[in-house]
């Protein structure tokens, strides 16, 4: 059962922009990062901060995944191929 609360916090994550690009997503977590080693946010701050950077580092992760798959196609037929992901 879903309750309001989660129902909150899903429509809350839809409402979060997506970075346009890996650099972009990168330099946000990195701000993230910082912020929470600061030690001056509020627990509900922290756990808002934690939950946007869990899903730049995602983000992130999928893109060098999908960049290591053109380098492989690169690699196999000796031309840049570009790469469709299932998502796309």
């Amino acid at each position: 059962m879903i309750t309001s609360k989660s129902k909150t916090a899903s429509t809350k994550e839809n409402n979060i922009a997506q970075p346009e690009n890996f650099e972009q997503a990168y330099a946000e977590l990195e701000s993230i990062v910082a912020r929470m080693e600061s030690g001056q946010m509020t627990l509900e701050s922290s756990l808002e901060a934690y939950q946007r950077g869990n899903s730049l580092l995602q983000f992130c992760q999928k893109s060098l995944a999908d960049v290591e798959q053109q380098v492989q196609i690169l690699n196999e037929r000796n031309q840049l191929v570009p790469f469709k992901s299932d998502d796309e």
